[in-house]
């Protein structure tokens, strides 16, 4: 189970940290790549960060990079993305998911157990 938080209402230009936590067995977080995906209304599902199941590599969207950060913690199962520099269109529900393919990283059929995600709403 995968249970996001850390969302919530922030001014442009604003920063927020999300948490997305791993739980129970149905596979071993520190096993697999993990990937921040989000998804904002009539859009489509939209590929943010990923970070391999060490931490040392780590892969983003265009539209992200050099303002997100994703960091992980294996001993608390918990994986991060810091976000920072917030645009009006960084809107969406923030997503977290487990990496199972061994495709390319922004792919959203390259992941499994998908959590529930958490809303963040920029505003101006």
């Amino acid at each position: 189970q995968l249970q996001a938080s850390g969302g919530g209402l922030v001014q442009a230009g604003g920063s927020l940290r999300l948490s997305c936590a791993a739980s129970g067995r149905t596979f071993v977080f520190s096993d697999h790549a993990m990937g921040w995906f989000r998804q904002a209304p009539g859009k489509e599902r939209e590929f943010v960060a990923h970070i391999s199941w060490g931490g040392g590599s780590t892969y983003y969207a265009d539209s992200v990079k050099g303002r997100f950060t994703i960091s992980r913690d294996n001993a608390e199962n918990t994986v991060y993305l810091e976000m920072n520099s917030l645009k009006l269109e960084d809107t969406a529900v923030y997503i977290c998911a487990v990496k199972e393919g061994v495709g390319a990283p922004g792919l959203v059929r390259e992941y499994n157990y998908w959590g529930q995600g958490t809303q963040v709403t920029v505003s101006s």
